[in-house]
């Protein structure tokens, strides 16, 4: 039943796509965004096909999508500033979004703090439901803002690209997503040594 109603979510992704061109990119990756399972490895990757194609343009695609990023990221953020977690348990169901998405966002954003939103927008299921955390924290709105558009740009770069260059079988998108995001998560992880370096050098000058 689940798999039938993602299977029928991508293919309105399409459709949306399909009919609007790149104001259908733009809404579909609103919604998902907006914590709606609107899959971002359908919307953009066709997205890219259609540009390879001729039917779109390749940075036009890649533009609406990191809008709809933002745009969708903007009203996560202010479900979760104004309703808190308590509105938010009680009706994420209707939108599939269940106690463990937020444990697993909010563990993050704890751990990492503002920095999860820039790498997390790169991570599957991390970066759907991230913004929630960030606005039931009351994160700096500007910074958050400047976070998510930079780091919407490579996953959306990355989905539209491999669409592009895979052509009519843009959906053996998945083989290519692995190394995507073992390189992602190799960035972070040397990122937070780092982190933790040069605060530990830090503290050991000043004792």
């Amino acid at each position: 039943m689940l798999h039938q109603f993602i299977e029928w979510l991508g293919t309105t992704a399409i459709g949306f796509i399909t009919a609007w061109g790149h104001w259908g990119i733009f809404l579909g990756m609103i919604l998902e965004s907006t914590c709606i399972p609107l899959p971002s490895e359908v919307i953009m990757p066709f997205g890219g096909f259609l540009a390879e194609k001729g039917t779109l343009l390749f940075w036009f695609v890649l533009v609406s999508g990191v809008a709809g990023n933002l745009v969708g990221s903007l009203i996560a953020y202010w479900i979760g500033r104004i309703g808190g977690r308590p509105f938010l348990e009680r009706y994420g169901k209707f939108i599939l979004l269940r106690p463990s998405h937020l444990d697993q966002a909010e563990k993050w954003f704890t751990k990492y703090g503002d920095w999860v939103i820039l790498f997390g927008r790169n991570l599957p299921l991390i970066r759907t439901f991230v913004s929630l955390p960030a606005g039931i924290a009351k994160m700096n709105v500007n910074r958050f803002v400047v976070f998510t558009l930079i780091g919407s740009i490579p996953w959306n770069l990355a989905l539209t690209w491999i669409g592009w260059k895979l052509g009519q079988h843009w959906q053996n998108v998945q083989p290519y997503l692995h190394p995507i995001a073992y390189g992602l998560v190799a960035v972070i992880v040397i990122w937070v040594l780092w982190f933790i370096y040069k605060n530990v050098r830090l503290k050991t000058k000043n004792s």
